[in-house]
């Protein structure tokens, strides 16, 4: 019966992608839409492309220096390998993290060692939240005379509190000790056990401070690309609005793709840039074709990632697996 749940589950999120998509392009003029994709400025989409794989070097390098902290050693092009995965399967899984779990199963089988590959993993999706959330604010901060509306207040006061609450329970013994009482007496066990695996293995990287502040460090990197990348796209289409809309939107939009009820944010990405460009002034079509076109952009990457991860399977199947540490 559980691939019965999990077929039904995979097919929801593309149901939900396929009526997001038919009800935007229902919202729009197709013809006009097409027609402004085709007329854009192609030199300034191909600076905006270029800045996007910036995105993956920052995340690729995180994930390196989480990996060295948790004490496993592998080489680059191993690392290259289940990263490049990852990207891929970001396109086709849930949300925006699908890749993140397929990344942990293919090291954790190579190295023997799951829970510390896992625990990498979380903490790298959780530097990058923080990064989010911190970019989100401090654009707000800087452009509060610009972008003056409740919604926006709304949205990221959200997000901050949610990584509030996570980090108190990943990170806090009083409040993990509540919630961990509070499971036990609602009868929640996968939870309440899934919670203390986490708690426990993020647990072993509160002593690597400078580890934390470069992850932290590289997150903000990694969520100035996204704005740029989404500036050059917005030029291409001769779209002028001032940039610090892109940083205040950018990490609210991603916050949102990581829901898991759509297959690698599809439909979702778009309807909530097409939501929150309105505000800048920004016609639907206009939103529509900005967004396509960054979607083309994690495809392309995503074909990249897809194509090392298949083409270096007889290379996986050769690589001994990392001794356990003594």
């Amino acid at each position: 019966m559980q691939w019965i749940k999990k077929t039904f589950s995979v097919l929801l999120r593309i149901s939900i992608s396929i009526i997001l998509l038919v009800f935007l392009f229902s919202q729009v003029d197709k013809k006009v839409l097409f027609e402004v994709i085709r007329g854009a400025n192609k030199p300034l989409l191909l600076i905006g492309l270029l800045i996007f794989f910036f995105n993956y070097l920052f995340c690729l390098i995180r994930w390196i220096i989480l990996l060295k902290a948790a004490d496993i050693h592998l080489p680059l092009k191993r690392i290259v390998i289940s990263f490049s995965g990852g990207v891929f399967f970001n396109l086709i899984l849930p949300s925006t993290i699908g890749g993140d779990l397929m990344r942990s199963l293919d090291l954790a089988a190579h190295t023997k060692k799951p829970k510390e590959i896992v625990a990498t993993v979380l903490l790298d999706r959780l530097s990058g939240y923080i990064g989010l959330v911190l970019m989100a604010v401090a654009a707000l901060v800087v452009g509060w005379k610009m972008v003056r509306d409740n919604s926006i207040i709304l949205s990221i006061g959200i997000i901050s509190l949610l990584l509030v609450a996570i980090l108190l329970v990943l990170f806090n013994n009083t409040i993990y000790s509540r919630i961990n009482r509070f499971l036990g007496a609602s009868g929640a066990g996968r939870i309440k056990e899934m919670i203390r695996s986490l708690h426990q293995e993020i647990h072993i990287f509160r002593s690597h401070r400078k580890m934390i502040l470069k992850n932290i460090g590289l997150s903000l990197l990694v969520q100035l690309t996204s704005p740029l990348s989404f500036y050059f796209i917005a030029l291409a289409l001769n779209i002028k609005i001032g940039l610090i809309y892109f940083f205040v939107y950018l990490p609210i939009i991603g916050a949102i793709t990581l829901l898991p009820i759509s297959i690698g944010g599809l439909g979702l990405r778009d309807a909530s840039t097409i939501f929150f460009f309105a505000k800048a002034g920004v016609t639907k079509d206009l939103a529509f074709a900005m967004s396509l076109i960054s979607f083309v952009f994690v495809i392309f990457y995503g074909a990249i990632g897809g194509l090392i991860y298949v083409l270096t399977i007889h290379h996986r199947r050769l690589q001994p697996a990392q001794p356990p540490a003594s």
